[in-house]
């Protein structure tokens, strides 16, 4: 585990060292949790976005997008339930003087009992090799037993403390799992309390007549409330879907682990409204569809996981989140939840407007149920960049970091280096670059010697660097050269755009998803 912690750091690093993601207001000691993406990061975060949307506006006739505002009406929040019910469970520890999540502190537990069981299995898969029986293992060892036990015991507790909102059972839990804080080692807890994650604000020209607001901690409320005039609009039939990219913010008091848990964090949201008594085939569908999104991407099936819901949302009937192998353990991406009508129900009531659905073919009007993808941008561009990252030995004994991203997300997608400053190599290198801008990122580099060149292109991911030499004045050829392989060859100018367009477009990522 240190050693993936010790990989995390140098990923963090590297962001900053590469243009990638920056501390926000850095000069001025940063501020926590909040981040910028530089001039690679931002790259690679639009074409993370552009995938998910094009994936779903394109590739659905029935899907379209919004762009709703960040502020919004503050009874919304009052209908969703966030004024009241968007809680975190806090305890302190009075030895360090440092907040924690009561539920992240039992879930880490919980982890720990599973990794001493992954840790037994591993020990017998070596031991007895290919003779070895995982499933009668793990029913067998007596080890295995009872750290399962141990995990099904807290399994169950914490699923029904979450369940209630039990603050006092939260707190006996962590008392008898005789868990300490990370910092002093000590078990001196407060009790575990409350704390609303919205941010507030006023509105208005006045004090007087200034009303507050929240800043939106989800972007799917501003769908809920547009889904009339979209649906009437755009003369939507249900099934149907209304998608958004936007930020959305959060007073997160544990924010951690670098972008993974941010104050200010960009969401993409999918909004599926449908026939009620049809959510559970659906709520199934988007799974799959979600899964295969991911999985698309080449990053290792072995690498995502379903993990179900042990605490429901007041408003859904069946949740699930898709997982990726960070270095930190599996964390959630994205969550896929079966919404019922409570949203619209809710919009319904508190606003005092009619938003049901009249459906044409049953004749009647009802209020439609919601399936919701709901995805991190900046936890899938974590996860990119986590798996993406090597420092790969070479057979000549030097060791080079590379990014081996998915080509289509990649920031830039073609360098192209004139081998000396002179003999007008530049000039060739340049009118390439002028032909081939129009259709991807490319990049234009003279300085240093052509190996060092190659790493800096590695670091940041570009998948395909062309050099011009002196025999591309005589013959138009140049040796295009690939990240992961390192392999190079000779291509003719012409035949460039045609190589690495099929390669780096997010086209053709969609054409694999149909």
């Amino acid at each position: 585990m240190a050693q993936q912690e010790d990989v995390f750091k140098k990923i963090v690093s590297h962001c900053k060292e590469y243009g990638f993601v920056f501390p926000s207001s850095e000069i001025y000691d940063g501020l926590g949790a909040v981040y910028d993406y530089g001039q690679n990061g931002v790259e690679m975060k639009n074409n993370i976005k552009q995938y998910w949307w094009q994936s779903m506006v394109l590739l659905h006739e029935n899907i379209v997008g919004i762009d709703s505002s960040i502020f919004m009406h503050p009874t919304i929040w009052k209908a969703s339930g966030h004024v009241d019910a968007f809680n975190d469970p806090l305890i302190d520890n009075r030895d360090s003087k440092k907040r924690y999540r009561a539920d992240v502190l039992i879930e880490e537990q919980m982890a720990k009992y599973e990794d001493k069981i992954a840790k037994e299995v591993e020990k017998a898969k070596k031991k007895f090799g290919d003779a070895f029986d995982e499933a009668k293992f793990r029913e067998t060892n007596p080890r295995v037993l009872e750290n399962q036990k141990k995990f099904d015991d807290l399994h169950a507790r914490y699923s029904e403390a979450m369940n209630k909102m039990d603050l006092d059972m939260l707190k006996q839990i962590i008392l008898d799992e005789e868990i300490v804080c990370p910092i002093s080692g000590t078990r001196n807890w407060t009790d575990v309390r409350q704390f609303n994650l919205m941010f507030s604000t006023e509105m208005g020209a006045s004090a007087d007549n200034s009303m507050k607001i929240y800043l939106r901690p989800e972007t799917a409320q501003g769908i809920f409330v547009n889904y009339l005039n979209v649906q009437k609009t755009g003369r939507m039939k249900i099934p149907f879907g209304i998608a958004q990219i936007g930020k959305a913010f959060r007073n997160e008091i544990v924010a951690r682990q670098f972008i993974f848990r941010m104050r200010e964090f960009e969401q993409m949201e999918m909004q599926f409204f449908i026939k009620p008594g049809t959510e559970l085939d659906w709520f199934a569908k988007w799974k799959e569809t979600r899964m295969k999104w991911h999985q698309n991407l080449g990053m290792g099936a072995e690498n995502y996981r379903f993990h179900d819901h042990d605490k429901l949302a007041h408003y859904a009937n069946a949740a699930t989140d898709i997982e990726f192998r960070m270095p930190f353990g599996f964390k959630e991406v994205e969550g896929i939840h079966s919404r019922t009508n409570f949203d619209l129900s809710q919009h319904e009531k508190f606003s005092g407007k009619q938003i049901k659905y009249f459906d044409p073919e049953l004749n009647e009007s009802y209020t439609p149920y919601v399936i919701e993808t709901s995805i991190g941008v900046d936890r899938m561009f974590l996860s990119v960049l986590c798996h993406s990252y090597e420092e790969e030995k070479l057979e000549n004994g030097e060791t080079r970091t590379v990014l081996h991203l998915p080509a289509a997300l990649a920031p830039v997608k073609l360098a192209v280096f004139p081998l000396t400053k002179k003999d007008g190599l530049p000039e060739k290198a340049r009118e390439i670059i002028d032909n081939l801008k129009f259709h991807f990122n490319c990049k234009y580099e003279e300085k240093d010697q052509i190996g060092k060149r190659y790493r800096r292109q590695d670091a940041i991911g570009t998948p395909f660097c062309v050099t011009v030499d002196h025999q591309t004045l005589e013959d138009n050829t140049v040796t295009l050269r690939y990240r992961d392989s390192m392999e190079q060859e000779r291509v003719n100018i012409a035949d460039l755009q045609g190589i690495i367009e099929d390669k780096v477009s997010i086209t053709s990522l969609l054409k694999k998803l149909q």
